[in-house]
Order: C-alpha cells, then sequence, then structure tokens
C-alpha cells in the first residue's frame, strides 16, 4: 500500500494507531480493554505496519497463542508488546499477510485502516 506514507517511522505509526484501536477491532471482538489498547490487535498491527513499511511479517507463540509483529530493514517492530505483562519470547518465525488475514477479518482490516486514515 505504501499509502503517500503519511508515517516516517514505525514509532509515528504507533503514535495515531493506538489512538483508533478498540473493541470492534480486535480479534477477537471486544477481547480488548481502553486500560490495554493493545491487547488482540497483533495481527490487524503487523498487516498496516507492512501496508506502510514494507518488510516481512514474523510470528511467535506465546502463552494466549500465536502473536504477530514486522522486521523492517533487519529490526523488529513489534507496536503490540505493551498487550503483554510478561517478556515475549520471540522466535521470529516467517508468516504471511494471509496467516494474519486469518487471525482478524477482512472487515476489522478496512475499518482499522480507515479509522488510520481519518485519524492521520
Amino acid at each position: 500500500m505504501n499509502s503517500a506514507n503519511t508515517f516516517a517511522t514505525p514509532v509515528d505509526l504507533y503514535r495515531a494507531i493506538s489512538r483508533v484501536w478498540s473493541a470492534d477491532t480486535s480479534s477477537p471482538t471486544n477481547a480488548w480493554s481502553p486500560s490495554n489498547p493493545a491487547q488482540n490487535h497483533c495481527s490487524i498491527t503487523s498487516l498496516i505496519v507492512n501496508d506502510y513499511f514494507g518488510g516481512e511479517i514474523l510470528s511467535t507463540q506465546t502463552a494466549g497463542g500465536t502473536h504477530f509483529y514486522n522486521l523492517i530493514d533487519g529490526r523488529r517492530w513489534d507496536l503490540t508488546v505493551s498487550q503483554f505483562a510478561e517478556p515475549v519470547p520471540y522466535d521470529d518465525t516467517r508468516s504471511t499477510r494471509e496467516a494474519a488475514l486469518a487471525d482478524t477479518s477482512p472487515q476489522k482490516y478496512e475499518l482499522l485502516k480507515a479509522r488510520l486514515r481519518e485519524a492521520g
């Protein structure tokens, strides 16, 4: 997508996306809390990071299941790491957009993209 790259860095994207995560964009739906906004947003966020910055989508297994994040220019970016109380056991397994999308839904992905555009 490289959407007119309105974000200079993944940190800039984090500042915007963390304001638009919500119950209806989490997977599963409503498995979210305003006190932990990154909760259950890893797959959808990894897709959006990939849209803006390219790179690879990676995954690792956590106590809660599969966790998705990104590798950009050789650097790991996990914009949803704050959802975890314990350190993430990164094993940097290569994943795909299809696997990340299967963990959320096309409708949630489009909704989060639209909210991010509106917020930007």
